[in-house]
């Protein structure tokens, strides 16, 4: 007899097997299903709906009262300062400061019930940047370093970019962890720097490409070094960098997808000419040429004080960038396969504090997914009169995981092996969010 899982939802019980639904295979050898016929069937089951995926992270967490889950009847300390306003989806209004977003509302959905249970940053994000929750240090692989695990290189371009760099408050999160240096983020600087370009990728100065090509010749000559010590994980990522970085130097695909200066600049400025503008429009170059996962790092959302002072000028910033890349990707059929999300560790407070101020909420988050097959037009959860609970169809850290990986045709209860041989899940618990392709 052999069991195969007949569902998308699963959990790990204390002795570490799997509880899961089932079928029995000799149970339907009399019905004539092959092995074969039955393994495809479930293969089939989970198809792959997106090429790439482009995380929108708003580190510090974004007030979810104050931009897409507004409590206009609340008392003015729960509602805050904003007005709302019409979207382009019957009934749904968000702030006043998100024109551009509620423009492009249609194309997208939104995600009122992001929930979880603390507050600490690291931790938080850490949690949500994995599915799994851990340390505040990160214990499990992020999202995006499993992607690369899973996908690889695919010509010159690397599998997981973050722009300008991984998220980080005392120190950097959503690593590759026990994954190793092979699965960690290849980070691109900040787009809007002036005369841009990627550190690593633009050859030294004075040497040509027939120089680099010789010097990539002389990396092979130590393979023998690399071949003695496979164990380690260092020596062999070193060597395997170095390769990749003389192709990326090497590669018109590499230099094409980096290369924002090619942008005309109507396109930058509809993007907006600042840090998240730019990185939305380097994240449509990246994937439009092979990609697989982009983290846009977009930080500064952890108003303890002045909220709305600080939200008077990201919100427009965000509002600018993120509708520019949603109707840039709708435009160009990018979005068809491109999963574009968009969230933080954790919403804000209910109450504004003494100093004007929202501090962290775990319990209660907005989030926005697009593209890939996800449903345009459409919101999914409510929280209650006050933003402080989520009271219908919550969706935790490990679903938003799940969905991504099933998105990209990984199977999420896949084992994996520490560098100690030791097999782990890539996620302990979650399922998808059916919702968001009905």
């Amino acid at each position: 007899m052999l069991d195969i899982s007949i569902t998308n939802r699963h959990s790990q019980l204390c002795n570490g097997v799997s509880r899961r639904n089932f079928i029995r295979v000799g149970a339907l050898a009399p019905l004539g299903l092959s092995l074969p016929q039955l393994m495809a069937a479930d293969a089939g089951s989970r198809p792959a709906r997106a090429k790439s995926v482009i995380l929108i992270f708003l580190g510090g967490g974004l007030s979810h009262h104050d931009s897409f889950d507004m409590k206009p009847e609340a008392v003015e300390q729960i509602r805050g300062k904003y007005n709302s306003i019409a979207t382009t989806v019957t009934g749904l209004n968000i702030c006043e400061l998100l024109p551009k977003t509620a423009q492009v509302m249609h194309k997208l959905t939104l995600v009122r019930s992001g929930t979880h249970e603390n507050d600490h940053h690291e931790t938080a994000t850490n949690w949500v940047l994995s599915g799994r929750f851990g340390s505040p240090f990160g214990d499990h692989p992020a999202i995006g370093a499993v992607v690369a695990h899973e996908a690889g290189f695919s010509g010159a371009v690397p599998p997981y970019v973050a722009v300008p760099k991984n998220p980080s408050f005392t120190w950097e999160l959503g690593k590759s962890v026990w994954l190793g240096g092979r699965c960690e983020s290849f980070k691109a600087g900040n787009p809007n720097e002036a005369n841009y370009r990627v550190r690593d990728l633009s050859a030294p100065a004075g040497l040509t490409p027939q120089t680099l090509q010789r010097r990539k010749t002389l990396l092979a000559a130590v393979d023998q070094l690399a071949d003695k010590v496979k164990q380690n994980d260092q020596v062999a990522t070193y060597d395997e960098f170095s390769r990749k970085a003389a192709e990326m130097v090497l590669s018109p695909q590499a230099q094409a997808a980096f290369a924002i200066d090619r942008e005309g600049a109507t396109t930058r400025d509809e993007y907006g000419r600042n840090e998240f503008g730019q990185s939305a429009l380097l994240a449509r170059r990246l994937v439009e040429n092979g990609v697989r996962f982009v983290t846009i790092n977009y930080g500064g959302w952890d108003h303890h004080g002045d909220i709305f002072k600080g939200l008077d000028k990201k919100l427009p910033e965000f509002d600018c960038g993120y509708s520019a890349l949603i109707n840039d990707l709708d435009q160009r059929g990018l979005l068809e396969d491109t999963l574009v999300l968009t969230m933080g560790e954790f919403g804000r407070t209910p109450k504004v504090n003494d100093k004007a101020g929202r501090d962290h909420w775990g319990r209660a988050g907005s989030m926005l997914w697009a593209g890939a097959g996800v449903a345009r037009g459409h919101v999914i959860g409510a929280t209650d009169k006050n933003g402080a609970f989520v009271t219908d169809r919550p969706v935790r850290p490990a679903d938003v995981a799940w969905t991504v990986y099933e998105s990209l045709g990984i199977d999420p209860a896949k084992e994996l092996l520490t560098p100690e041989g030791r097999p782990v899940s890539i996620l302990a618990e979650g399922a998808t969010v059916s919702e968001l392709f009905t």
